[in-house]
């Protein structure tokens, strides 16, 4: 199924991914760091959700609250 995700605090403004069967698939960025955004989508393709969750959670970015990736994390826990 395909979710997409509108992010806070974040550059990017959007994620949009698959999650079949709790494996994450095609995640696209919109906005962002575009080289850095690119190696964690290929970094988390075909990896189980809550594994991506759990090696994101938390990352922030320079001084602000979150960061991509961690809202990558706050996006897979939403995806049913």
């Amino acid at each position: 199924m395909t979710y997409e995700y509108k992010t806070q605090g974040t550059c990017s403004s959007r994620i949009v991914f698959d999650v079949e069967d709790g494996i994450v698939h095609h995640v696209r960025f919109i906005g962002g760091c575009n080289g850095n955004l690119q190696g964690i989508s290929k970094l988390v393709e075909g990896r189980k959700k809550e594994e991506v969750i759990e090696t994101l959670r938390g990352i922030r970015c320079g001084f602000k609250n979150t960061s991509c990736p961690d809202q990558l994390a706050k996006a897979l826990a939403q995806a049913e």
